[in-house]
């Protein structure tokens, strides 16, 4: 054994390894660490959570916005003159007229065209459509048409928000969407209103000082209802007028998540949502065949001796005060009863431009009977369609 061997021999045996100490040492700063990295990971995971509660009731608000301002701006567009543009303004209902789909392919004059979009969502209504909010009142009270006869192309557009009933909260909406007398379809829902404002407040074009304004219509003057059948006549004035001159609408609500308590997450927004095509009427000169829109009166009077005339009145076409402005002449027609399909030649024409219209018919026979046709005629020559009056019975003596 040399020196060497005898000093391995002699040096002690041990395993190499971690103190008691040591291992509490490291054991601590692990736990720390790892204590730190759950509550970082956690943290996250919540601010994650509260983003996306928060994420969803901005995308809901959002919703209900694109929505509202993409149809409204589409009020008054394609509308013929006789029919409303805005028919009811209440704070939190509004519903309007609107050229908004076609399902004719080429159709130009629409917003949108959808070949699949039913008959009954792209025209106007028909006669009676409920207004929802409104306490029952019904539009329209007339089947509008169009310049050439047809039915008007533009359709009746509502929106509305109404209680959610099924939920358990009691402060929440769902804003409906509906065309026409179809089914409503519900655009969002977990809406709440606005702290200090209803959901819809309008802004009407009037004159302050001789200069055009803009003022916001009172909440007590709601709803605001285009009370007159017919768009630009002479009863066309007071509320309807009110109506006529709306040129946009603010809109004002909140959207939440669907949670309630500390998992709730609230939104706000307030829009105001222009019609840059309210005020505006269709007015092509002499283009199609004149509106009429009224009826005709008539009446046997007596002068005594046994004299009796025929007594006929009517109002103003609605294309002379308005709309085209290119009625020229009234044309009248008689048949004896019993009246046939054909009216035959005019019995007499009346120039128009008076303050009011009536004629006597003094060509009357004694135990006779009489029905009587009126038609406005503009400067092409067209003639719109007949109205009809009530028979004139003539006593035979």
């Amino acid at each position: 054994m040399n020196r060497t061997q005898r000093a391995r021999g002699a040096r002690p045996s041990r395993c190499d390894g971690f103190t008691l100490v040591e291992m509490i040492v490291a054991i601590t700063i692990y736990g720390i660490v790892l204590a730190a990295g759950i509550g970082f990971v956690a943290m996250q995971n919540s601010l994650f959570h509260r983003g996306l509660d928060r994420m969803t009731a901005l995308q809901n608000l959002r919703y209900a916005l694109s929505s509202l301002q993409t149809d409204i701006p589409t009020l008054g567009t394609n509308v013929p003159t006789s029919q409303p543009a805005l028919v009811y303004a209440g704070d939190d209902v509004l519903a309007f007229s609107s050229d908004y789909a076609s399902n004719v392919a080429d159709d130009i004059f629409a917003t949108y065209v959808d070949p699949g979009a039913p008959n009954g969502q792209v025209t106007a209504p028909d006669p009676g459509v409920t207004i929802p909010n409104s306490g029952g009142y019904t539009w329209p009270a007339t089947p509008y048409r169009s310049r050439v006869g047809t039915r008007s192309p533009a359709e009746l557009l509502i929106y509305w928000f109404t209680p959610d009933v099924s939920t358990a909260r009691a402060d929440d909406f769902v804003l409906f969407r509906q065309v026409n007398a179809g089914a409503p379809e519900p655009v969002a829902r977990n809406i709440l209103q606005d702290r200090v404002a209803p959901f819809f407040q309008y802004l009407r074009r009037t004159t302050v000082s001789g200069q055009p304004s803009i003022t916001i219509v009172p909440n007590a003057a709601l709803p605001v209802v285009h009370t007159s059948t017919f768009h630009r006549v002479a009863a066309d004035t007071a509320v309807s007028a009110v109506a006529d001159s709306i040129r946009a609408v603010r809109v004002r609500f909140r959207s939440t998540n669907g949670l309630t308590g500390t998992a709730e997450r609230v939104v706000a927004a307030s829009r105001v949502i222009d019609m840059p095509n309210a005020g505006f009427t269709l007015l092509p000169t002499c283009g199609h065949e004149p509106i009429m829109g009224g009826g005709l009166g008539a009446q046997l009077v007596d002068l005594g001796s046994g004299d009796y005339v025929a007594r006929l009145a009517w109002s103003a076409a609605v294309d002379e005060t308005a709309g085209e402005r290119d009625v020229a002449r009234y044309v009248i027609y008689r048949q004896a009863v019993p009246v046939g399909s054909d009216w035959g030649d005019p019995y007499v024409s009346i120039p128009a431009g008076l303050a009011t219209y009536s004629f006597d018919d003094r060509m009357v026979a004694l135990g006779a009977t009489y029905q009587y046709a009126l038609a406005a005629q503009d400067c092409t020559p067209a003639l719109s369609s007949l109205e009809t009056s009530p028979l004139v019975v003539v006593p035979a003596s």
